[in-house]
C-alpha cells in the first residue's frame, strides 16, 4: 500500500504523523461521457496535522465539478456524492490503513 505525498513508508513515521493530528484520506471523482459515468476513488493521501484536506482534494473536486454531470442518469447522482465527500475533507481511512500496515509487518497477526 502506497501513500501519496509521504516519502517514508515506515510505521513509526506514520504513527508520529497521526499523533500530531494527521489522518489518511481518499477522495472520489466522477467523469461522465453521455451514457458512461465513472466514479473512482483516489490514492491514499496523508493529511498532516494543520493541513487542509480540502486543498489536497481540490483537483478531484474540480475534475468532478466540470466533468461529472454529463452522464445520464448516474452523472448528477455520482457528482453530488463525490462533491459532498471531497468538500467534507475526503473519506477518512486511517484505521483501515493502519490495520493493513500492521498486517504487512506481522502476517501472523491476521490469524489471531
Amino acid at each position: 500500500m502506497i501513500v501519496k505525498n509521504f516519502g517514508s513508508q515506515n510505521l513509526k513515521d506514520y504513527q508520529n504523523e497521526l499523533e500530531r493530528g494527521g489522518k489518511f484520506v481518499v477522495f472520489e471523482y466522477c467523469v461522465s461521457i453521455v451514457i458512461y459515468t465513472y466514479k473512482v476513488t483516489s490514492s491514499i493521501y496523508l493529511v498532516k496535522g494543520g493541513e487542509s484536506p480540502l486543498m489536497k482534494g481540490m483537483g478531484y473536486t474540480l475534475l468532478t465539478f466540470f466533468s461529472g454531470w454529463w452522464g445520464i442518469p448516474w452523472g448528477p447522482i455520482y457528482t453530488i456524492q463525490c462533491l459532498l465527500i471531497n468538500l467534507r475533507g475526503g473519506r477518512d481511512v486511517t484505521s483501515d490503513v493502519m490495520d493493513e500496515i500492521k498486517k504487512q509487518l506481522d502476517p501472523r497477526s491476521q490469524y489471531f
